[in-house]
This record gives structure tokens, C-alpha cells and sequence, in this order.
């Protein structure tokens, strides 16, 4: 008996890395897979239907339920499709796991319109458009049937959580996906429904790994992340929503956004002068410039094994 017996699960970008061994474990749980994946390149390029095809064969092979899906996810139209094929396929839809994305790297100064709009249309769009149609579909069972039960966990990344030069485009996609989820989680917790997002770090195609089997057994393993990604579709995360997790070899680091911090205090408004001879209270350290790509990771409360 899996965890997910019974569920079915949507997810996108599934023919691949990160995607591929989400949908992987999900079904060696016992759900039902819809692999979404459009067979692009890295860059969004291109298009073949073997990659979803080849991992809907594993899944089958071994006893499971999966069906190949095609669809753009970045098309509001096609998201909904890809939620009615769930439906249409296994009767239901309990999780959607969004994981599509590619990457167009340039330097603020160097970016095209082009590779802005492609970055952020693939991935923040394509989050909302899938999300937005499993709500919709999750909010109307609950008013017909008087209860719904789902799980949406999103893929974010710590360039977007604290900013990495070279990827102004996929950064502000992927802090735009962590503020979503957290509202998402406020609007369908009164539906049964969580809305989490994992960080993960791998070694994928975007990445920029050339043979990313060469990863597999090592910290940046793909398949370290999606055991965490199964964990939040269970019921066991029922009382977690709305959160973050950093998500890489045997670690899993809950990650907090933005918090108040130092303050200054004036009475009615500021003059430049006080502000002058104030502002430093704000960096009691002294530094005032751009923070490391990576602030200082917490120590590990626990571990296991």
C-alpha cells in the first residue's frame, strides 16, 4: 500500500531531472501520474514528445497509471486542458506539482525582451495558469460535494530567494512563484487545500550539467529532492501551507522571506539630514551592500538516518 493510493497527480515538466523523479516517486506511492512535458531544450527550444512518453513507460511498467501530456503549460487555455485530462484520465485531480521551466542567462544590460518574457512566461506564468485551473476545478468540488482535498507544491530556487547575477529574468520568475504560493495558501486553505514550494538544488540541464546521470547517488541527485515533494502531497503535511524549503541531498531547510529588521524612527517626517546621521542605525554591522548569494544556512535542527 503507497502513501498516495488512489490520488492522481498533474506534473509539468516531468520528462526530465527534477520533474521526471517527481512524477517517479509520486506513482511508486501509488498515484495516478499525468506527465506533463513539451520535450523543449533548456532554452525552450524545440519540442519532442519521447521524454514524457519514456517516463510514462517506466511508470506503467512497473504496475502503475500514467498518461503523456503535451500541453503548454504557459497557455491558459492548455493549463486547464492538462487539469480536465486528469480528470477525463483517472476520474479526479488531488496534486498538482509545478515544475516546468527553462533558462535564458544574460546579464541585466544584455537581455532581450525575448528572453525576459520567455523566462518569466514558462515559469511564473506557467505556475499560475496550472494553478489557477486546479483551484478553480478544487473550489467547485468543495461548493458541490462540501469538502475537497488537494496539494500544490511549486519549484522556486534560491537565485530568486536571494538573487544570482546573470539571471535577473529566471530570479524575478522564481520570487515571484514564492510570493504566489504563500498567497495561494492563504486563498485555498478553506477549500482542503496546501500550497508549499520547494528550492531544490540539482544537477539538471539547467543547471548547465552536460550529463546529469553523473549525478545520480551524489548530494545533487535529482532524486534526493522528490522524496520531500511526495512527503508535502501526503496527508501527514496537512498542517503545513504557504512555506518554502531549500531542498538538496539529505537536507531539508525551511526558508523564511522577508522580515523586518532593523528600523529608524522620526517624529512627523524625515529631513535628508537626519536621515543622513540616522540611516547607519539600520546596518548595525556596518555593511550596507549587496549580501552573499548564500546567507549562512541554519544548522540542522535534526537529522535522520
Amino acid at each position: 500500500m503507497g502513501r498516495l493510493d488512489g490520488r492522481v497527480a498533474v506534473v509539468t515538466g516531468a520528462g526530465r531531472g527534477l520533474g521526471r523523479e517527481h512524477a517517479l516517486a509520486l506513482a511508486a506511492e501509488g498515484a495516478a501520474v499525468v506527465v506533463n512535458d513539451l520535450g523543449t531544450g533548456a532554452d525552450g527550444s524545440g519540442a519532442a514528445s519521447e521524454p514524457a512518453t519514456e517516463v510514462v513507460q517506466l511508470i506503467t511498467s512497473t504496475g502503475g497509471r500514467a498518461v503523456a501530456d503535451g500541453s503548454d503549460v504557459a497557455d491558459s487555455a492548455a493549463a486547464g486542458a492538462l487539469v480536465q485530462k486528469a480528470v477525463d484520465a483517472f476520474g479526479r485531480l488531488d496534486i498538482l506539482v509545478n515544475n516546468a521551466g527553462i533558462l535564458r542567462d544574460r546579464m541585466a544590460f544584455n537581455l532581450s525582451d525575448a528572453d525576459w518574457d520567455a523566462v518569466l512566461r514558462v515559469h511564473l506564468y506557467g505556475h499560475f495558469h496550472a494553478a489557477r485551473a486546479a483551484a478553480a476545478h478544487w473550489r467547485a468540488l468543495a461548493k458541490s460535494a462540501g469538502q475537497a482535498w488537494g496539494r500544490i507544491v511549486n519549484t522556486t530556487s534560491e537565485s530568486g530567494l536571494y538573487g544570482n547575477l546573470g539571471q535577473v529574468n529566471y530570479a524575478a520568475a522564481k520570487a515571484g512563484i514564492a510570493a504566489m504560493t504563500v498567497v495561494l495558501a492563504r486563498e485555498l486553505g478553506r477549500y482542503g487545500v496546501t500550497v508549499n514550494a520547494v528550492a531544490p538544488r540539482a544537477a539538471t540541464r539547467l543547471l548547465g550539467v552536460a550529463e546529469p546521470e553523473a549525478a545520480q547517488g551524489g548530494e545533487l541527485d535529482p532524486a534526493n529532492v522528490s522524496p520531500f515533494v511526495v512527503f508535502l502531497c501526503t496527508d501527514a503535511a496537512a498542517a503545513i501551507s504557504g512555506q518554502v524549503f531549500a531542498v538538496w541531498g539529505g537536507r531539508v531547510q525551511r526558508v523564511r522571506g522577508w522580515t523586518p529588521a532593523e528600523a529608524i524612527q522620526t517624529e512627523g517626517r524625515w529631513s535628508l539630514d537626519a536621515l543622513i546621521e540616522a540611516a547607519p542605525r539600520l546596518f548595525p554591522d556596518g555593511r550596507g551592500g549587496v549580501p552573499p548569494f548564500y546567507p549562512l544556512e541554519a544548522e540542522a535542527v535534526g537529522s535522520a538516518g
